[in-house]
Order: C-alpha cells, then sequence, then structure tokens
C-alpha cells in the first residue's frame, strides 16, 4: 500500500493471537534435514523468512509444504538431492546458515555461503565453525561458501562457546543428536527458542538434557524419526503488542503469552508503572495510572532483556515521566532508529526523555 492512515486519541481494548516465533521456526525447519520421515510444525508464523528457509530446504530436495492458511508447514526430507546452500538464497536470510549442521551430520558434507553483512551488527561464523570443528568436521573457506566435510562421521565432544550465540548453539545442537558419543555443549544461549529445538528434537528421538541452561548434554543416536510440533508463541510480538496500551490506555490481552519468555521484559512494564496479569488464555496488560514513568534499560542474553524489544522501549519511554537511559550490549548498531525515536543517542547508551 502506498500509505498507512492512523488516527490516534482512543484507548485499545480487545484481545489479539500472538504468532508463533519466527526464529524458533526458522531453525526448527532446517531439523527436517536430520530425518527421512515427515516433520509437521503447526502455529507457524507467515513471514518472507519463513518462505526463503522453504525456497532454500526445497533446493536440497526436501518437500514443504503449506497448509491452514500457512499456519502448518509439512516438511520431509526423504530424498536429498543436494548438499549445497547457495549465495543466492542464503544471502536474504542469515538464519540460512542453520542447514550447516544438519547437513553435516547426515550427508557428512555441505557447502554453505556465508550469510553476509548485518545491519544490526557483526554477526560472525567462527563461533559455528569452532564448534562444529570439535565434532570432527573439517571445514575450509573458499570462494565465499564454507566447504564443510566429516570423513569419519560427526564425535561427542566438549564444545564451549565463547559466546552464548544463539545461531552456533542451534546449529550444534542439531548437528550433535546425529553425533556418536556424547556432546557437552557449554555457555549455550538459553533463549526459548533454543528450548522450542530441543523438545522438537527430543519429539524425534533426540537424548538431549540442559536446554534452557548454560550447559546442554546430547548423547547422540542413530537416526531421528518424525514429529509433529507446535511452534513456541513469538515473545518479540508479544512484547511489542503489550506496550501499546502504555501509549494508548485501554487493556490487551495477548493470546497465547506466557510469562516465561517475557520475565525481564515484564518487570520493566512493572517498574514503568504497567499491571500485567495472567489469565486462560494468555497475558493482560493495561496502564495503571496516567503516563508511563521512566526506567533504566539495559539489553543482555536471555533471561536478560531482549535486544530485539529495545526499539520498542525506547519510542514507549519517549512518552514517560522523566528520564531513561538504555544501554544496548547486544549489537552495536542497534540504535539506528535512534534519531527518530528519542532525544539523543552516543555509541552503545541512548537518553531518552519525554519532551515537554
Amino acid at each position: 500500500m502506498d500509505s498507512i492512515i492512523v488516527r490516534g486519541g482512543a484507548e485499545l481494548h480487545g484481545a489479539i493471537p500472538i504468532a508463533g516465533a519466527k526464529n524458533a521456526c526458522l531453525a526448527l525447519m532446517p531439523a527436517t534435514l536430520l530425518s527421512e520421515e515427515p516433520l509437521t510444525l503447526t502455529n507457524a508464523p507467515r513471514l518472507s523468512d519463513i518462505r526463503t528457509m522453504t525456497t532454500l530446504l526445497q533446493s536440497l530436495g526436501a518437500e514443504v509444504s503449506t497448509l491452514a492458511n500457512g499456519k502448518v508447514l509439512a516438511l520431509s526430507s526423504h530424498g536429498l538431492t543436494s548438499s549445497r546452500a547457495d549465495y543466492d538464497i542464503v544471502r536474504k536470510m542469515r538464519a540460512s546458515n542453520l542447514v550447516l549442521g544438519p547437513l553435516l551430520a547426515r550427508e557428512g558434507q555441505a557447502v554453505v555461503s556465508l550469510p553476509g553483512g548485518c545491519a544490526i551488527g557483526a554477526r560472525p561464523m567462527d563461533i559455528h565453525i569452532d564448534a562444529l570443528e570439535k565434532l570432527g568436521a573439517r571445514i575450509e573457506l573458499r570462494d565465499g561458501y564454507l566447504h564443510a566435510t566429516a570423513p569419519g562421521g560427526l564425535r561427542g565432544a566438549r564444545v564451549p562457546l565463547r559466546f552464548a550465540s544463539v545461531g552456533a548453539t542451534e546449529n550444534v545442537l542439531m548437528a550433535a543428536t546425529l553425533a556418536k558419543g556424547t556432546t557437552v555443549l557449554e555457555n549455550a544461549a538459553r533463549e526459548p527458542e533454543i528450548v522450542d529445538l530441543a523438545e522438537c528434537l527430543r519429539r524425534m528421538g533426540a537424548q538431549i538434557e540442559g536446554e534452557g541452561t548454560s550447559t546442554i548434554t546430547v548423547q547422540g543416536v542413530d537416526r531421528l524419526g518424525g514429529a509433529t510440533h507446535a511452534v513456541v508463541t513469538d515473545r518479540i510480538e508479544l512484547g511489542t503488542y503489550m506496550l501499546a496500551p502504555a501509549f494508548t490506555g485501554g487493556e490487551i490481552e495477548c493470546l497465547g503469552g506466557r510469562l516465561d519468555l517475557v520475565g525481564a521484559f515484564v518487570e520493566k512494564l512493572y517498574a514503568a508503572g504497567l499491571e500485567v496479569t495472567e489469565t486462560p488464555r494468555g497475558l493482560k496488560v493495561k496502564r495503571a495510572n496516567g503516563r508511563p514513568k521512566a526506567v533504566d534499560v539495559v539489553t543482555e542474553p536471555f533471561p536478560g532483556f531482549p535486544t530485539d524489544l529495545q526499539a520498542q522501549m525506547m519510542a514507549m519511554l519517549c512518552t514517560a515521566e522523566g528520564t531513561s537511559v538504555l544501554e544496548e550490549k547486544i549489537f552495536e548498531n542497534r540504535f539506528m532508529h535512534a534519531p527518530s525515536s528519542c532525544g539523543w543517542a552516543r555509541g552503545s547508551t541512548c537518553m531518552a526523555a519525554r519532551r515537554r
């Protein structure tokens, strides 16, 4: 559309369903590469990134069908035809690199294009490479592609990550399910998307313990089967809608919302003067008394305040009484929105003050 017209001044009331998490679904879809049996994902979000991952999996020989108006994905990798993820597809979405671990585990080889840069900051692949090499992979960079092989198959090992990378945790977790022996992944990411992936893999027959903590243990198995799995609620979409009453007043119920997905975020909402209550259907949010109050925010890996909700929180704090300080510790360029959202930004710290 050419324009969006918003007529403000009205409180928001009602209930809204929260979709499945994009970041969870993008990790769950490559899990189909680990098995010849079907994998069905329900509560899938309808997004362009999901279509891109569909195209990538299909280029490898997987079958992907969308059902129920796109909310159900039926995947099958019983007949893979390729182990090469081409640049033309991978360049569109960084999560495409999540086919590396599954292809190595099942096929013993993979050629995956480097995903390129990212506007919000550096996300290097070296953590993925170092971790997979500890499992016995040999990886070389040639002509912009990672050429990976596992001549003797992947082997379980102790894998300490120097940073709790979500993508590296997902790649190693999937690869380790079919590795020989036991893998102990240390300094693992703890995000709900990691827990969701582990639950899906366990349904497929994987032996995994410790997801949601910094140490995950995987006992490799000979094969994985099929499964049906519901994609976890999108905590970023959830948090975005939860902020709406802070701007407008009123009361909103977020269907499918869970406190365990947004604990640190909800603590800041409480401090800003919002009320959050659990209901049988999800979470209900309303503004308690007048304008929200200023709060300070520091983004951190889960279970800390999520970097993906920092921009929305900053916009809300521009309407709050008093001065708030926001510090970004995840991505160095996460304040690109700041010139149009808040008073001023400097380095990794931004001040948001209500303009009087």
